[in-house]
């Protein structure tokens, strides 16, 4: 009988996703930052032969990390904080659906996948729409931060995805799978990545991967012109993608979402929330990892809605007097306030040095678990090599 590995504690929700996910993987997983997401949970680990869910890569195709170790010390930029986090801020595009102010050029938009697959042929808004978001953030969890290591070494991390163009691929494969968007709960239908139908998806998703790259790249890069340095070093790699592998001699289709390789001295950058410190880790190799299919965590794990943390706006009937007495009825908004006060989230950061710029309650500290709690759930199967500290965090308002 198949049964999910679990590591550390899991959500029910995520239980449950990963339950149905079971009927048709050959294994299952949940790291320790596991929580509920859509079809498959965000720290999930499934292993298919021959198919791929393409709910199970998620929405965010490629959403990864990168971080870049620089020439710069704490000590060079640790008196002009305040103005290089706003000059980060306002020369990078944060937000829903934001293009980039600036327009990269790459040689992905040359590839000849463009006009092989019909799908990406019969849509050309969204090789226009690509060009214009290229190395844009995004809004939700997406960041761009500038960390210190224990050597006082400056580091640059983003997280991001795929944009616009890895939502409408996802969106579309997923229907042509047989997905409906509108229920989260539901056993991800897969394609047969012998058919055509699945070569197309896989064809998507690699450009989708090139696309979400060559954006960290770019950020990466401007950032690190920005604070004056150069790149000596780098650490880059997707957490929502689907990879073939082979483990036991078999090849296997091993979808981590929200859940990043952690092949043997593969290092892979694991973020943290805006007021903890993240790391730079290592796979080891031995049979823990191996049980893992070599995988490991993302980043802390939500704790918190967005909506329990923030609030809401809701709409409610009110009525008010006119000056001649009467009454009339009418709609307006109210928020009912979250779990998070976030101004004092606000002056903790300052407090602890870290200077913030957007963001809001949803994305607090709160809202997540700690880091090195989580990562402790996976002592044995990764190693940590560097502690990066937040100098820096710059995500969307």
């Amino acid at each position: 009988m198949k049964e999910i590995i679990v590591m550390g504690d899991a959500e029910q929700g995520a239980i449950k996703q990963a339950e149905n996910c079971l009927v048709d993987a050959e294994a299952m997983l949940l790291m320790a930052d596991n929580h509920k997401g859509y079809g498959m949970p965000v720290g999930g680990v499934a292993v298919y032969k021959d198919k791929i869910p393409p709910a199970g890569v998620g929405f965010d195709i490629a959403c990864g990390n990168k971080a870049v170790k620089t020439d710069i010390k704490v000590g060079d930029i640790k008196r002009r904080l305040e103005p290089l986090a706003e000059t980060i801020f306002d020369t990078l595009a944060f937000g829903v659906g934001e293009d980039n102010k600036i327009r990269v050029e790459h040689a992905l938009f040359d590839d000849p996948v463009w006009n092989e697959v019909p799908f990406l042929k019969d849509t050309p808004r969204l090789k226009r729409t690509a060009r214009a978001q290229l190395g844009s953030i995004g809004a939700g969890n997406h960041y761009v931060d500038v960390f210190a290591d224990e050597n006082d070494d400056i580091w640059v991390g983003a997280h991001f995805g795929s944009r616009n163009l890895g939502h409408s691929i996802a969106s579309h494969f997923m229907k042509q799978a047989g997905d409906n968007l509108n229920i989260m709960d539901q056993t991800p239908h897969t394609l047969d990545v012998n058919s055509q139908l699945g070569q197309d998806y896989i064809a998507c998703m690699k450009l989708a991967g090139q696309y979400a790259y060559a954006g960290r790249d770019w950020v990466c890069e401007t950032v690190v012109d920005i604070l004056g340095g150069r790149i000596t070093d780098e650490v880059h790699n997707h957490h929502n993608y689907a990879w073939l592998e082979t483990h036991d001699n078999e090849e296997y289709w091993v979808v981590r979402k929200g859940a990043t390789p952690a092949f043997p001295d593969q290092r892979g950058f694991v973020g943290a929330s805006m007021g903890d410190d993240s790391v730079i880790l290592t796979g080891v190799d031995n049979e823990a990892s191996r049980r893992l299919f070599y995988s490991t965590i993302h980043g802390a794990g939500r704790v918190m809605s967005r909506t329990q943390a923030a609030g809401r706006r809701r709409r409610v009937r009110s009525q008010r007097k006119r000056s001649d007495g009467t009454t009339y009825r009418f709609n307006e908004w109210v928020h009912e306030g979250g779990r998070v006060d976030f101004d004092a989230v606000q002056d903790r950061l300052i407090n602890e040095g870290i200077v913030l710029r957007g963001g809001g309650a949803d994305e607090a500290p709160e809202v997540y678990k700690n880091l090195s709690e989580v990562l402790e759930a996976h002592a044995g199967t990764v190693k940590v090599l560097h502690r990066l500290r937040p100098l820096i965090v710059c995500m969307a308002d």
